[in-house]
């Protein structure tokens, strides 16, 4: 896609500090500073999220983020990480070419990268009805 951020680190118009390459994903560094080793992995061909990225992309991407928080716990030291992916701008996507985090963490290192939220109590029945695949 001509305008995407991602779309162009993939092509090489914009520069990246690639962890990994293959010919399917890219993983690079994050440039936010948030986090140390904040990893992001993107498929090479454009998808907005999740939702609507082919099975096998989605599976190539996996196998990609798989390998690199492998590598960060086996080699490199960290006893942890954390995957996440944001789909839709509901869900905080800011970049829509799909890609998922992969932040690197040692014991102790920061505080919950999750806020606390107050727990409330939801009719589980009820929500599962309504979610229930094959409705």
């Amino acid at each position: 896609m001509k305008d995407c951020l991602f779309c162009k680190i993939v092509g090489g118009e914009i520069p990246a500090h690639k962890i990994f390459e293959d010919e399917n994903t890219l993983a690079f560094l994050d440039i936010g500073g948030d986090f140390y080793g904040h990893t992001l992995v993107v498929p090479k061909v454009h998808c907005t999220n999740i939702l609507d990225c082919p099975p096998n992309v989605l599976a190539a991407v996996m196998a990609t983020v798989q390998k690199i928080a492998k590598h960060f716990v086996e080699n490199c030291g960290f006893d942890g990480v954390n995957i996440l992916a944001n789909n839709n701008a509901a869900a905080q996507q800011a970049i829509m070419h799909l890609h998922i985090h992969i932040i690197p963490r040692k014991n102790g290192d920061f505080d919950d990268i999750y806020k606390p939220r107050q727990k409330t109590e939801f009719d589980l029945v009820e929500i599962q009805k309504q979610l229930l695949l094959g409705n």
